[in-house]
């Protein structure tokens, strides 16, 4: 759909999104609009699964400082990387990014704005934008204290501390590590079962945990009253049911609607 982000349509139902941008995939205002732009056509036409990569060696180390100037550059900076990555966010199936190197600033923003995270045991995540005398302005301040709680987010962003891939995962910033040469190959492979399941019944999941979490238990339970009716309206839901009772759990096979 671009030059900066590549997006490639797996035959098993996987699409696979790869930032572009040499040497340290900087995500300049003009590489956000491409992903904003594949993200919003992997929404219109949903694949099985997501999987976001920088590469082999890097994922992306921030944002484009060329681009900073003042306060009117800071707002349309903001303003871009919000419509990018609530729109990965919103994309109906699980989006797994593919951390290799590092992931600073806007590139663990954008990892944040996935649903899982597997590490390289060589990435490095962090928010360091207080050490250029700012703030992170892509989403971290929220999604971070989401992730790992308020009192790590605040002391990770206000030191510009950056932690590797071990710690990382002690602190919830990251779901698996891996040795860097699997981690294309773990990220496929989870991203095609996924695509094998009933990706219907995930896109629900998704949506249940993610405006659940932003509600009181009463409205999250509620939504989950609804969504586990409307589940029985899909095709999977009825292949399953008729499978597992048939032959057992974990034999059905999903047709995706």
């Amino acid at each position: 759909m671009g030059e900066l982000v590549l997006l490639e349509r797996r035959a098993d139902g996987v699409a696979v999104v790869t930032l572009n941008n040499p040497k340290v995939n900087a995500l300049s205002t003009a590489l956000l609009a491409e992903l904003a732009a594949v993200a919003a056509d992997l929404t219109a036409n949903p694949p099985g699964a997501v999987v976001i990569t920088g590469g082999e060696r890097l994922f992306a180390a921030g944002a484009d400082i060329g681009e900073f100037a003042g306060r009117a550059e800071a707002e349309r900076i903001g303003a871009a990387f919000h419509t990018a990555l609530d729109a990965v966010a919103a994309i109906p199936r699980m989006v797994i990014a593919a951390v290799s190197g590092f992931a600073l600033g806007g590139g663990c923003e954008l990892a944040l704005a996935c649903d899982y995270r597997i590490a390289g045991e060589k990435a490095v995540f962090g928010q360091p934008e207080v050490l250029l005398g700012i703030i992170p302005g892509g989403g971290g301040t929220q999604r971070l204290a989401r992730l790992v709680g308020a009192a790590t987010a605040k002391m990770l962003m206000a030191t510009g501390r950056q932690v590797r891939a071990d710690e990382a995962l002690l602190i919830g910033l990251a779901d698996e590590v891996v040795p860097n040469d699997d981690l294309h190959a773990r990220a496929l492979t989870l991203a095609a079962e996924l695509a094998a399941g009933a990706v219907q019944a995930q896109a629900l999941i998704k949506r249940a945990v993610d405006v659940g979490v932003e509600s009181d238990l009463a409205a999250g339970l509620a939504l989950e009253r609804e969504l586990f009716a409307a589940v029985f309206d899909t095709a999977d839901s009825q292949i399953g049911v008729e499978s597992f009772k048939a032959d057992g759990p974990g034999k059905a096979q999903f047709t995706g609607r």
